[in-house]
């Protein structure tokens, strides 16, 4: 162990590429998407593109100033720099809370996607397995994290890709349908395209925005990353644009090739896809590639929250015992307390439905009420941004990775997040996971100002 507090700048642009990506194309994908599907049909793909509008903004936001401040934890410093401390803590505790249920639920799900193979499995002993082994990944070095990270990536984005090719050959070619081309028609056919109109779309681009989110751990692998300025524009730039075209493009194949209304007896979409063309592996394919899917969101969730908690030992929030660093230059404490945490939830989730009637429905509760929290960053990077380029206009003469329309983009994004959210209250299936996220977010506010009274001026 060490007093240093300089994280080690380990990870390459090919690395924070696959990290991004794989915190954000999870296991929803493959699973089919169906919850946003049939909230508004096929014009799922135009709350996509709208999603991924927001997306883009956001993303420049961050990376225009991180270009000129490279930090880990970056967007809740920024938070505290340029709008208040409360919002600084409120980001980073948000993260920390967000990424640990998202690592819960991950590791339950690897124990279900391994009863596959093995149906007489205890989920606590695969999860256990996953969680001691993604913990020492996470201490070894921040390069072993990026590496394991890429391999985890790089098998989802491969599995994407596959899909997609031959999607568009059973669309155009009639491959696996005795070489009819099945056409665009699914996409009208079945009730319009906007099967659900207005108040469907948007409560189904409040289930798409939940799904982007993740990508803004970009920001923090900058305080690691090698030559930050040239790897994080280099990130952003490309991220972007692949997570778009995987998210869309994978979409687009699956409302043209199944009728909209009958996905429910689908199951999911990428199995049926490569079934279709005579793949008969591809149930066992798809569930490796899920294992893979969700050991990576764990393995991020581990990386980004251990990240915020050192935040919070530098800006002495908590103990300043998360700050010290081992020889490999990884926050020793942080990671452990984590992955302890991870453990202990996915314990608990075995233990409870014994001793407790309904406890089941409870972590049901804590799973989904992540995605209020979840939103907290984007909504800090967007008003960091408009403070930032107030207070650095001498900086941005020559700066090469400005955010466009500024601040029109800005105020279109936040108020497509508002609105959003909004309907997150008006929708039943997402409103008491946004009265747990704002329970959570006002829980943390009253301890900031009870344990930091100096911070209320």
């Amino acid at each position: 162990m060490t007093e240093k507090q300089e994280l080690n700048r380990d990870l390459s642009s090919r690395q924070m590429q696959m990290i991004a990506l794989g915190g954000t194309i999870g296991v929803g994908l493959f699973m089919g998407s169906a919850a946003t599907i049939k909230w508004t049909g096929p014009s799922v793909l135009l709350a996509y593109a709208l999603a991924g509008l927001v997306l883009y903004i956001v993303m420049r936001a961050l990376g225009e100033m991180l270009y000129l401040d490279p930090s880990t934890g970056s967007f809740a410093k920024y938070a505290t720099e340029y709008i208040h401390p409360l919002a600084g803590y409120l980001t980073a505790w948000s993260n920390v809370f967000q990424y640990l249920v998202v690592g819960i639920s991950e590791v339950i799900a690897v124990g279900q996607y391994l009863n596959y193979w093995w149906p007489n499995l205890p989920g606590w002993i695969s999860g256990t397995v996953v969680v001691v082994t993604l913990c020492i990944a996470n201490l070894i070095s921040v390069k072993a994290y990026g590496e394991l990270e890429f391999w985890f990536a790089l098998i989802k984005v491969l599995t994407i890709i596959f899909m997609l090719i031959l999607g568009a050959m059973v669309i155009l070619l009639g491959l696996g349908n005795n070489w009819h081309p099945l056409g665009f028609s699914n996409l009208w056919s079945h009730g319009g395209f906007f099967t659900g109109g207005f108040k469907g779309f948007i409560f189904a681009l409040s289930i798409v925005i939940a799904s982007y989110q993740g990508i803004e751990v970009i920001g923090i692998t900058a305080g690691e990353a090698k030559n930050p300025q040239v790897t994080v524009v280099k990130s952003i730039k490309s991220i972007v644009a692949r997570i778009l075209l995987f998210y869309i493009g994978s979409i687009f194949i699956i409302v043209t090739i199944y009728p909209w209304n009958q996905l429910a007896k689908v199951g999911s979409p990428f199995v049926e896809t490569f079934s279709r063309v005579g793949i008969t592996a591809a149930a066992a394919i798809i569930n490796f590639v899920l294992v893979t899917a969700a050991m990576s969101g764990c393995n991020s969730g581990i990386f980004s929250s251990s990240r915020m908690l050192y935040t919070l030992g530098l800006k002495g929030e908590i103990s300043r015992k998360f700050t010290r660093l081992s020889r490999q230059g990884v926050p020793l404490l942080p990671v452990l307390t984590i992955s302890i945490g991870i453990l202990i939830g996915m314990i608990l989730n075995e233990v409870l439905p014994h001793l407790i009637k309904g406890s089941s429905n409870v972590f049901v509760l804590v799973y989904s009420s992540s995605v209020l929290p979840g939103m907290v960053p984007w909504f800090v990077i967007l008003f960091s941004q408009l403070k930032f380029r107030k207070i650095n206009k001498d900086k941005l003469g020559n700066h090469p990775f400005k955010l466009p329309l500024y601040p029109i983009s800005s105020y279109f994004a936040i108020i497509a997040l508002v609105i959003t959210l909004i309907f997150m209250f008006f929708n039943p299936e997402t409103r008491v996971s946004v009265f747990v996220g704002v329970i959570f977010l006002a829980i943390m506010s009253l301890i900031f100002f009870i344990t930091r009274p100096d911070k209320n001026k």
